[in-house]
């Protein structure tokens, strides 16, 4: 089912676009990963080099651990300094202050697990996980929790855009 200009007007965008495209329509296929065992500075610089704000861990066999991101890297040198309102409302509620993370290799200072989602759901689905989370990404996975590929918001936003033309 394809959106017309008509259901953009009407503002029934909002209700249908993103329960129209799937997951494994716009994720990233190709992606970079890192091994758990992996430095963290050659993370950094995987990071930084392919201008890439996160990357799957996982196993020789391409089962995903966790994710490493850059806000995790900077936890390590410090760049949390501050709590946030919203970490500091959570925390009202009963939620622990997030830690400054530290150590040398991936494993010590990933998120894990991370938050996946599998191939055949919406981007709808998706947008909500993230927003839910407060997280920037999504790692898809199939039934055994193989890496298949990654979402972003980035790809989202590009989808709903591309099929609004």
């Amino acid at each position: 089912m394809k959106t017309k200009q008509k259901d953009i007007a009407s503002g029934h965008l909002r209700s249908t676009i993103g329960f129209e495209i799937l997951v494994q329509d716009v994720m990233t296929r190709d992606v970079i990963t890192v091994l758990k065992y992996d430095n963290v500075m050659h993370v950094a610089g995987i990071l930084s080099e392919k201008n890439i704000s996160g990357l799957p861990v996982v196993d020789k066999d391409n089962k995903v651990f966790g994710i490493i991101t850059q806000a995790d890297i900077l936890s390590v040198v410090g760049a949390r300094t501050e709590y946030t309102f919203k970490c500091l409302l959570k925390h009202i509620f009963g939620k622990p202050l997030p830690e400054r993370k530290s150590g040398d290799i991936v494993a010590d200072i990933m998120t894990s697990p991370a938050v996946t989602i599998k191939p055949h759901a919406n981007i709808a689905e998706a947008a909500q996980m993230m927003d839910d989370r407060g997280i920037r990404r999504l790692v898809v996975v199939d039934d055994k929790d193989m890496l298949i590929g990654i979402i972003s918001r980035a790809d989202i936003l590009k989808a709903v855009l591309k099929n609004l033309k």
